[in-house]
């Protein structure tokens, strides 16, 4: 029964991402890179709660874009 339901899981797992992943093997890309920049705008983000202004989180954003 428990088999049944993952197998269930995973085909409509494959069927709603199909066009991303025969994507993925048309043009062997993935989104990895923005996820990951992504990723790291949102720890600075959580740290970031002692910036006064947009500026300070910017110029906290770039510097760690350049130096990391």
């Amino acid at each position: 029964m428990k088999l049944k339901s993952i197998s269930r899981t995973v085909i409509h797992t494959m069927i709603r991402w199909l066009d991303e992943i025969i994507a993925y093997f048309d043009h062997r890309t993935t989104s990895g890179v923005v996820e990951g920049i992504n990723n790291k705008l949102k720890l600075i983000k959580r740290s970031a709660y002692g910036f006064r202004n947009f500026k300070n989180f910017q110029s906290r954003c770039l510097l760690n874009w350049h130096f990391n």
